[in-house]
């Protein structure tokens, strides 16, 4: 996919869980992470929007980094996640998963029997508190 198919504000808002969700299925680097990324069809994400948000990872002990030497070029730094990690992308997961079922309860009331009655829940029964990572 070489198109943004999703608005930017969007995707701010999932970038931190879906690069979790890739490092979950192994230690990868920031081009394997971007192009990744593209496959499952959250469209192109660019080094200067994910490079951060690893370094922010990184300080939140969430993910560990590793230089590895490059066969016939550079080396590579390789991003894997920690034991926090592991918890946090279950953690971000969930309370995403309940976040879009809400959303879709709200716009398309019909979808989802289930997703409607979720909506009308009070929010203390939904989602744990978020809680930011800096």
């Amino acid at each position: 996919m070489s198109s943004d198919p999703w608005p930017g504000e969007w995707l701010r808002g999932v970038l931190d869980v879906c690069v979790l969700a890739v490092l979950a299925e192994g230690s990868t680097y920031g081009y394997a992470i971007t192009a990744r990324l593209d496959e499952l069809g959250l469209g192109s994400v660019k080094g200067g929007t994910l490079y951060p948000l690893l370094v922010r990872l990184e300080q939140a002990d969430l993910v560990t980094t590793q230089w590895r030497p490059g066969v016939g070029g550079p080396g590579r730094k390789y991003f894997a996640l920690t034991p926090a990690g592991r918890a946090e992308l279950s953690r971000r997961g969930s309370a995403w998963r309940a976040f879009a079922d809400l959303t879709v309860a709200i716009v398309d009331p019909s979808a989802d029997p289930t997703a409607a009655a979720f909506a009308a829940s009070a929010p203390s029964e939904r989602l744990p508190t978020p809680r930011r990572t800096a």
